[in-house]
């Protein structure tokens, strides 16, 4: 029942690969997150940042508040945007949400 001194020190040994595989599930977890959550966030972001670059004056849009207007002026950090005839608000780009319908250009005649 004694455990002899040469089988207590190969038992020992292992020690370093069990420290490197009880890392592995966390490594795991961290790489599926990144494929599942962060990866994609980041991809609507920057499709999200794009998008508000891209207007332009006569665009329809929605901000976070739920309004729908018209894009009437657009400045560096701000638009101008027509919620009803007549009425016209400020509002920061970062706040608009979608776009409901973007202006077409002209068509070329052929």
């Amino acid at each position: 029942m004694l455990v002899t001194p040469a089988y207590a020190q190969a038992a020992g040994g292992a020690s370093g690969a069990a420290g490197l595989a009880s890392f592995l599930p966390l490594i795991l977890i961290f790489v599926i997150m990144y494929f599942l959550m962060i990866r994609p966030q980041q991809k609507r972001v920057k499709e999200h940042r794009a998008m508000v670059e891209a207007l332009k004056k006569g665009d329809e849009i929605v901000t976070q508040g739920g309004m729908i207007g018209k894009v009437t002026s657009v400045r560096d950090n701000e638009l101008e945007v027509e919620i009803a005839p007549g009425v016209k608000v400020r509002v920061i780009r970062s706040t608009v949400t979608g776009l409901v319908n973007r202006t077409q250009p002209a068509a070329a005649n052929s």
